[in-house]
């Protein structure tokens, strides 16, 4: 096994290129591209917060995003407060003899063992093991700056999803079933799919108005989604993710969606009556089918 370990919140820009290199490592050496990663996230279960880390990916897409990257084995490895004891040495020696890692692959800044040692100790210790080691450079970033899961967290909650989309490699989405809510939407023209997250850990912008892109029913579609708590038609305090999907009436009820986020088209705003809301909303839809016109009149350009 050609092996790269860590817990690769988002397989961002960064993590892409370092996995571009372990599949290429394998494929030169004959052999097979390993990812370890570990559920839950350390930092959920080492330090004691004010709130819970949100995640970028659930286990599954992580999952899937390195298989489709073409990773030949994800290991999921449980994070406890014991398994955080392993130092680096043992941590190494647990790749050779229980998944039978040869190569190990070492971004600028992996750490892999409690005695928290630098990349170039960590490498010392792997060859002294007789592991092969490859070096990974930090990632130059088209952005400006280094990319990590930390500041695209900041982008999404601060609403900037064009922003995470450039350091993601990919448009951020939530991906979850449709609940009931309380139909007012459905009387002022704009009915929208109510979302239960699957994984409730999954971060979720900040709260506003966006353009986004819709799966369900085997369909893709666009729509605008909203985020918050509803001021102008809510007293209590409940934060909900609520989509009107244009040119869309089906009952979708208990079934599945999935919501990209496109553009942030406005902060929520309290109004005074149904009939500011209903204007705005539809203000808010022409905006999103403009950028739709522009984006095409762009292709058609090209």
């Amino acid at each position: 096994m050609v092996v790269a370990t860590g817990f690769f919140d988002g397989v961002h820009v960064g993590h892409r290129l370092v996995i571009k290199r372990l599949v290429e490592a394998a494929a030169v050496r004959g052999d097979e591209s390993t990812v370890m990663t570990f559920w839950p996230h350390p930092r959920n279960v080492l330090q004691k917060e004010a709130r819970t880390l949100r995640l970028l990916t659930t286990l599954q897409e992580k999952k899937q995003m390195l298989h489709d990257l073409g990773v030949d084995h994800v290991e999921v490895l449980p994070f406890t407060k014991d398994f955080s004891a392993m130092t680096t040495e043992e941590y190494l020696r647990m790749l050779m003899e229980r998944y039978g890692a040869k190569t190990i692959l070492l971004g600028y800044d992996n750490r892999v063992g409690s005695d928290a040692l630098d990349t170039d100790q960590v490498a010392r210790i792997a060859e002294n093991l007789g592991l092969e080691v490859i070096r990974t450079d930090m990632v130059p970033s088209e952005v400006g700056y280094a990319i990590s899961s930390t500041k695209i967290r900041q982008q999404l909650e601060a609403g900037d999803v064009q922003g995470a989309a450039d350091m993601l490699g990919y448009g951020y989405s939530l991906h979850g079933v449709v609940v009931a809510g309380n139909r007012i939407g459905r009387t002022i023209g704009f009915p929208t799919a109510n979302m239960q997250l699957y994984e409730p850990l999954k971060l979720v912008p900040g709260n506003g108005v966006y353009f986004v892109r819709v799966e369900t029913v085997g369909r893709n579609l666009f729509g605008m989604c909203n985020i918050g708590h509803r001021p102008t038609v809510s007293s209590n305090n409940a934060r909900t993710i609520e989509t009107n999907i244009f040119g869309f009436e089906e009952d979708i009820y208990g079934l599945d969606i999935k919501v990209t986020f496109l553009q942030k088209i406005r902060d929520e705003k309290k109004f005074d009556s149904l009939d500011d809301l209903k204007n705005q909303l539809e203000n808010d839809r022409d905006a999103c089918l403009e950028v739709i016109l522009c984006t095409r009149r762009v292709t058609e350009n090209l």
